[in-house]
């Protein structure tokens, strides 16, 4: 709850600070495609949400500097295999030898707040770069028997550092749409003591897509 309301107090912060002179601001909502780097499992197979608030301001014609504030999710997910036996029915295959067979589902959520920079290529189009600081409010998994008990649990760092580069398109007066990847210089967890899934230090690998919403005009 503490967490909650210091996001809330934050936000409405961002709202303020979008309304004084030289600044803009707004909303912003998407969602992520994420997988973690250091697990057997490859391909942004893991959707999660996305939303927040920025503030912008210019710092010459063609460069602007952003802030934002957002709940972001993330996190890994395996895809079984699955072998067609007849037109009618799928049949998951489970060879428990192979980690690919299996039910696998990292969840994981954070408060961020990323900082960065933009640069104008055309009235539409804008480069964007910066690192998201990102902190951990939970964390939980899964396999085949549901979510992990605690004494199978192996915890997460609390803190998330992730440079990023992207584009932003201005296609409306008030909305824009920003494309972004990210990828994290700290591990997230450490390496592993033994199990089947979870083979080195673990890395957060995002791909992610948000709507802005401008407040100011």
């Amino acid at each position: 709850m503490k967490r909650i309301i210091l996001i809330l107090i934050i936000l409405v912060s961002f709202t303020i600070l979008s309304r004084a002179q030289r600044f803009e601001g707004g909303l912003l909502a998407g969602f992520n495609g994420t997988q973690v780097e250091g697990d057997r499992y490859k391909g942004y197979h893991k959707p999660g949400l996305l939303a927040g608030a920025f503030v912008q301001t210019d710092l010459a014609p063609a460069v602007f500097a952003a802030m934002e504030l957002k709940y972001s999710q993330k996190g890994a997910r395996s895809k079984p295999k699955i072998m067609q036996n007849n037109p009618n029915q799928q049949v998951v295959l489970a060879d428990p030898s192979d980690p690919s067979m299996q039910k696998y589902i990292m969840r994981l959520g954070y408060a961020e707040l990323p900082v960065y920079a933009g640069f104008r290529t055309s009235e539409v189009i804008s480069v964007i770069g910066g690192v998201s600081f990102g902190y951990l409010l939970h964390a939980a998994e899964y396999d085949d028997y549901g979510k992990f008990p605690a004494e199978s649990e192996q915890a997460f760092n609390q803190v998330d550092v992730q440079p990023f580069l992207g584009f932003q398109f201005d296609f409306l007066d008030n909305l824009k749409l920003d494309l972004r990847l990210a990828y994290s210089v700290l591990p997230i967890r450490g390496k592993p003591l033994d199990n089947y899934y979870w083979i080195s230090s673990q890395f957060n690998n995002v791909i992610s897509m948000a709507v802005y919403y401008r407040l100011d005009r």
